[in-house]
This record gives structure tokens, C-alpha cells and sequence, in this order.
């Protein structure tokens, strides 16, 4: 087993990275091409657990401004992210890679009730874990969801999956002249909201000292790179 800076992490990834060229729905070749990403960091070794977001299938924000009630739209996005959950699975799965579901929501039939030990467990025996249902409450984001898992599964470094190549002060793909940063300190992250994560999952993993790592998922050496320690993307430090 080759040498690795960080040998058990979190990776959150969006629900927009399932989604095809419409923006909506999931994308099975889109699925694939993240389980490749996914398989080429557990064939180094590394214990992957994943929490995936909605937003391909469903915005609570878009039926909050509707009138729908708060908490009824958090549930629904909370089924959404265990259908991504499915998804991701199906693709690993057929890529040879063992994977289990933990829902937060029970649903026995279609995946496991979250049990932090028996998560651990999955990981030691070398299984990639996907966590559904964010936190299981509403109110809560999937960036809380996945700060929360990365802290109870002891992770070393919670990886933020973007289309861009880390943090920027302002959006690259309109102002040319964004600066990127390399390093960030969890204050500056808050202060400056830089949107890397929302302020209770960057407050979450300030508290426990764990590391967020923001990098291109679609650069095909990126995650690699960063997971032996080179300089990849922006890390969210103390």
C-alpha cells in the first residue's frame, strides 16, 4: 500500500454531479463516471464513506417559497439523497467495489438504519459507505450531514467535491481575475463567506479539528494527488 496523508476520509459530493447535461434527474453514465473517480481511490487504500446531496431531484428551498412547510420539504430532500444513495451504489457495485447504504430515515427494505459502529465496521472490512437522509432531521443541511458522519466515523479529512479547482473569492467562471486560495483557516472560511461549506458544518469541523479539503472531482489526478499530500485545491485549516 502506497504511502497516503489521509487514509480514511468523507467525501461530499452534490446531487447536481448525478445530473446530466439538463441539470436534473440522474445521469447513469454520470453515476459511472464517479464510481471510476470513487474505485480509483479505494484501489489505493484509501476508507472511503460518501454523503451525496439532492439537488438534482429536489430544492426544499424552491417549495419553501411556495408556502410548503419547512420541514416537510427538508423530509422530501432526505428521500431524494437515498435515491442518489441507490444510484451511486448501483454504479460502484457494477464497478466491483462492495458498497452499503446507512439511511438516517429507516427504509429496511432499500438500505441499512445508520449504526456508527457498524459504519466503521463496513470501512475496516474495506466496503465504501454511503450515507442517505442527511442527518435524519430536518433543518439540516447535507454539508451538516457530512461533517457530522466525517467527525463520528473519525475521518481524517472531509473532502468537498466541486467542479472547480478549490476556493476562489469570488466565482471564476465570471470574474477572470478571482484569486484561488491555497490554504484557508475555518475563521477566514466564515468571515469571508466564501460558500465553502455552509457555518454549522465549517463551526462542526472547526471544533473538531477536521481538515476540509475542496478539490475538482472531474480532474482526473486531483483526488490521487491530494490523498499522498500534494498541494491540490484549497485546505480548510486551523
Amino acid at each position: 500500500m502506497e504511502e497516503l496523508k489521509f487514509k480514511r476520509v468523507l467525501l461530499k459530493l452534490s446531487g447536481e454531479s448525478l445530473a446530466g447535461s439538463d441539470k436534473f434527474g440522474i445521469d447513469p453514465l454520470e453515476a459511472e463516471a464517479i464510481a471510476e473517480r470513487v474505485k480509483g481511490v479505494y484501489q489505493m487504500g484509501v476508507e472511503i464513506a460518501i454523503v451525496i446531496g439532492a439537488g438534482n431531484l429536489w430544492r426544499g428551498k424552491q417549495g419553501i417559497e411556495r408556502g410548503m412547510d419547512r420541514a416537510t420539504a427538508d423530509y422530501m430532500g432526505m428521500l431524494a439523497t437515498v435515491m442518489n444513495a441507490m444510484a451511486l451504489m448501483d454504479a460502484l457495485e457494477r464497478a466491483n467495489v462492495v458498497t452499503r447504504v446507512q439511511s438516517a430515515i429507516e427504509m429496511r427494505a432499500v438500505a441499512e438504519p445508520y449504526i456508527r459502529r457498524r459504519a466503521i465496521r463496513h470501512l475496516e472490512k474495506r466496503r465504501v459507505v454511503i450515507f442517505g437522509a442527511g442527518t435524519g432531521n430536518p433543518f439540516f443541511s447535507t454539508d451538516t450531514a457530512a461533517a457530522l458522519r466525517a467527525v463520528e466515523i473519525d475521518a481524517d479529512v472531509l473532502i468537498k467535491a466541486t467542479k472547480v479547482d478549490g476556493v476562489y473569492n469570488s466565482d471564476p467562471y465570471k470574474n477572470p481575475r478571482a484569486v484561488k486560495f491555497d490554504h484557508l483557516s475555518y475563521i477566514d472560511a466564515l468571515n469571508l463567506r466564501l460558500e465553502v461549506m455552509d457555518s454549522t458544518a465549517i463551526t462542526l469541523c472547526m471544533e473538531n479539528k477536521l481538515p476540509i479539503l475542496v478539490v475538482n472531482l472531474w480532474d482526473p489526478t486531483a483526488l490521487e494527488r491530494a490523498l499522498r499530500g500534494e498541494q491540490v485545491g484549497t485546505l480548510v485549516t486551523s
